[in-house]
Protein backbone atom coordinates (compact mmCIF):
# COMPACT_ATOMS: atom_id res chain seq x y z
CA UNK A 1 0.00 0.00 0.00
CA UNK A 2 1.11 3.54 -0.71
CA UNK A 3 0.08 6.53 1.41
CA UNK A 4 0.89 9.93 -0.10
CA UNK A 5 0.99 12.86 2.32
CA UNK A 6 1.28 16.31 0.76
CA UNK A 7 0.80 19.83 2.02
CA UNK A 8 2.47 23.14 2.73
CA UNK A 9 5.50 23.82 4.91
CA UNK A 10 4.82 23.56 8.62
CA UNK A 11 1.73 21.35 8.32
CA UNK A 12 3.56 18.50 10.06
CA UNK A 13 4.13 16.24 7.04
CA UNK A 14 7.51 14.81 8.03
CA UNK A 15 6.65 14.17 11.67
CA UNK A 16 3.26 12.67 10.84
CA UNK A 17 4.47 10.61 7.87
CA UNK A 18 7.32 9.12 9.91
CA UNK A 19 4.92 8.25 12.76
CA UNK A 20 2.32 6.75 10.40
CA UNK A 21 5.02 4.62 8.77
CA UNK A 22 6.17 3.43 12.21
CA UNK A 23 2.60 2.66 13.30
CA UNK A 24 1.87 0.62 10.17
CA UNK A 25 5.31 -0.96 9.74
CA UNK A 26 5.72 0.79 6.36
CA UNK A 27 8.85 2.40 4.94
CA UNK A 28 8.98 6.20 5.15
CA UNK A 29 10.05 8.14 2.06
CA UNK A 30 11.23 11.66 2.86
CA UNK A 31 11.30 13.39 -0.53
CA UNK A 32 13.12 16.38 0.94
CA UNK A 33 15.97 14.10 2.05
CA UNK A 34 16.46 13.10 -1.57
CA UNK A 35 17.01 16.72 -2.62
CA UNK A 36 19.34 17.16 0.34
CA UNK A 37 21.32 14.12 -0.85
CA UNK A 38 21.60 15.72 -4.31
CA UNK A 39 22.99 18.88 -2.69
CA UNK A 40 25.47 16.86 -0.63
CA UNK A 41 26.71 14.97 -3.71
CA UNK A 42 26.77 17.99 -6.04
CA UNK A 43 28.10 18.30 -8.77
CA UNK A 44 27.47 14.62 -9.46
CA UNK A 45 24.65 13.84 -11.87
CA UNK A 46 21.50 13.41 -9.72
CA UNK A 47 20.33 10.53 -11.93
CA UNK A 48 23.47 8.56 -11.00
CA UNK A 49 22.87 8.72 -7.24
CA UNK A 50 21.76 5.64 -5.32
CA UNK A 51 19.49 7.07 -2.59
CA UNK A 52 17.80 4.60 -0.26
CA UNK A 53 15.86 4.59 3.01
CA UNK A 54 16.53 1.88 5.60
CA UNK A 55 15.44 1.72 9.23
CA UNK A 56 14.79 5.46 9.37
CA UNK A 57 18.20 6.28 7.88
CA UNK A 58 19.06 7.93 4.55
CA UNK A 59 21.72 6.17 2.50
CA UNK A 60 23.65 7.72 -0.39
CA UNK A 61 25.56 5.16 -2.43
CA UNK A 62 25.37 2.86 0.60
CA UNK A 63 26.76 5.42 3.09
CA UNK A 64 24.60 6.75 5.93
CA UNK A 65 24.17 10.49 5.32
CA UNK A 66 21.23 11.07 7.68
CA UNK A 67 23.04 13.72 9.73
CA UNK A 68 25.21 15.13 6.93
CA UNK A 69 22.18 16.18 4.88
CA UNK A 70 20.66 18.21 7.73
CA UNK A 71 23.26 20.98 7.93
CA UNK A 72 22.11 24.55 7.16
CA UNK A 73 24.43 24.69 4.13
CA UNK A 74 22.99 21.51 2.62
CA UNK A 75 19.45 22.71 3.34
CA UNK A 76 20.04 25.95 1.44
CA UNK A 77 21.58 24.13 -1.51
CA UNK A 78 18.81 21.52 -1.54
CA UNK A 79 16.18 24.21 -1.97
CA UNK A 80 18.12 25.67 -4.90
CA UNK A 81 18.58 22.29 -6.61
CA UNK A 82 14.93 21.31 -6.05
CA UNK A 83 13.90 24.17 -8.34
CA UNK A 84 15.95 22.73 -11.23
CA UNK A 85 13.66 20.79 -13.64
CA UNK A 86 16.42 18.27 -14.46
CA UNK A 87 16.99 17.52 -10.77
CA UNK A 88 13.22 17.24 -10.17
CA UNK A 89 12.89 14.82 -13.09
CA UNK A 90 15.73 12.64 -11.79
CA UNK A 91 14.33 12.57 -8.25
CA UNK A 92 10.78 11.91 -9.50
CA UNK A 93 12.03 8.90 -11.46
CA UNK A 94 13.92 7.62 -8.41
CA UNK A 95 10.91 8.12 -6.14
CA UNK A 96 8.65 6.22 -8.55
CA UNK A 97 11.14 3.35 -8.63
CA UNK A 98 11.32 3.20 -4.83
CA UNK A 99 7.55 3.36 -4.41
CA UNK A 100 6.88 0.62 -6.98
CA UNK A 101 7.37 -2.17 -4.43
CA UNK A 102 6.39 -2.59 -0.81
CA UNK A 103 4.39 -0.52 1.64
CA UNK A 104 5.30 3.17 1.83
CA UNK A 105 4.34 6.44 3.44
CA UNK A 106 5.69 9.17 1.17
CA UNK A 107 5.53 12.88 1.95
CA UNK A 108 6.21 16.00 -0.02
CA UNK A 109 4.38 18.62 -2.02
CA UNK A 110 3.54 16.67 -5.17
CA UNK A 111 3.50 12.98 -4.19
CA UNK A 112 -0.23 12.45 -4.77
CA UNK A 113 -0.40 14.54 -7.93
CA UNK A 114 2.89 13.95 -9.78
CA UNK A 115 4.90 11.13 -8.23
CA UNK A 116 2.20 8.62 -7.24
CA UNK A 117 -1.25 9.62 -8.48
CA UNK A 118 -2.18 5.92 -8.10
CA UNK A 119 -1.62 5.93 -4.30
CA UNK A 120 -4.33 4.08 -2.40
CA UNK A 121 -4.57 6.90 0.12
CA UNK A 122 -3.78 10.56 -0.52
CA UNK A 123 -3.77 13.01 2.38
CA UNK A 124 -3.52 16.79 2.14
CA UNK A 125 -2.12 17.85 5.50
CA UNK A 126 -2.63 21.48 6.36
CA UNK A 127 -2.85 23.89 9.30
CA UNK A 128 -3.67 27.54 9.72
CA UNK A 129 -1.05 30.00 8.51
CA UNK A 130 -0.47 31.22 12.07
CA UNK A 131 0.00 27.65 13.34
CA UNK A 132 2.44 26.76 10.55
CA UNK A 133 4.43 29.96 11.13
CA UNK A 134 4.60 29.20 14.87
CA UNK A 135 5.84 25.66 14.21
CA UNK A 136 8.54 26.92 11.86
CA UNK A 137 9.38 29.88 14.11
CA UNK A 138 9.03 32.18 11.12
CA UNK A 139 6.96 35.28 10.40
CA UNK A 140 3.58 34.51 8.80
CA UNK A 141 4.49 36.55 5.73
CA UNK A 142 7.56 34.36 5.11
CA UNK A 143 5.49 31.17 5.32
CA UNK A 144 2.82 32.69 3.05
CA UNK A 145 5.51 33.63 0.52
CA UNK A 146 6.85 30.08 0.50
CA UNK A 147 3.31 28.78 -0.02
CA UNK A 148 2.93 31.14 -2.98
CA UNK A 149 6.25 30.03 -4.51
CA UNK A 150 5.50 26.32 -4.02
CA UNK A 151 1.99 26.62 -5.45
CA UNK A 152 2.95 28.73 -8.46
CA UNK A 153 6.15 27.06 -9.63
CA UNK A 154 6.07 25.78 -13.19
CA UNK A 155 7.24 22.24 -12.45
CA UNK A 156 5.33 20.12 -9.93
CA UNK A 157 3.36 22.89 -8.21
CA UNK A 158 2.05 22.23 -4.72
CA UNK A 159 -1.66 21.42 -5.08
CA UNK A 160 -3.95 18.94 -3.38
CA UNK A 161 -4.89 15.89 -5.45
CA UNK A 162 -8.61 15.99 -6.28
CA UNK A 163 -9.17 12.75 -4.34
CA UNK A 164 -7.01 13.67 -1.33
CA UNK A 165 -8.50 13.59 2.16
CA UNK A 166 -7.97 16.99 3.77
CA UNK A 167 -6.68 16.83 7.35
CA UNK A 168 -6.30 20.12 9.22
CA UNK A 169 -3.72 19.65 11.98
CA UNK A 170 -4.44 23.00 13.69
CA UNK A 171 -4.94 22.32 17.39
CA UNK A 172 -4.46 18.55 17.03
CA UNK A 173 -1.74 16.47 18.66
CA UNK A 174 0.58 14.41 16.50
CA UNK A 175 -1.03 11.26 17.91
CA UNK A 176 -4.51 12.46 16.91
CA UNK A 177 -3.38 13.14 13.33
CA UNK A 178 -1.56 9.80 13.11
CA UNK A 179 -4.61 7.93 14.43
CA UNK A 180 -6.80 9.57 11.80
CA UNK A 181 -4.46 8.61 8.93
CA UNK A 182 -3.94 5.07 10.23
CA UNK A 183 -7.74 4.68 10.37
CA UNK A 184 -8.05 5.98 6.81
CA UNK A 185 -5.37 3.51 5.70
CA UNK A 186 -7.31 0.66 7.29
CA UNK A 187 -10.41 1.70 5.34
CA UNK A 188 -8.46 1.80 2.04
CA UNK A 189 -6.29 -1.29 2.51
CA UNK A 190 -6.39 -3.74 -0.34
CA UNK A 191 -8.10 -7.01 0.55
CA UNK A 192 -5.77 -9.98 0.76
CA UNK A 193 -5.81 -12.22 -2.36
Amino acid sequence: MLIAIDGPAGAGKSTVARAVADALGFTYLDSGAMYRAVALAWPRDPASLDIAFEDGRVLLDGADVTEAIRTPEVSREASRHAADPAVRAAMAARQRTLLADGDWVAEGRDIGTVIAPHAELKVWLDASLSERARRRELPEQEVAERDRRDASREHSPMVAAPDAVHVDTTGLTIDEVVERIVALAGERARPAP
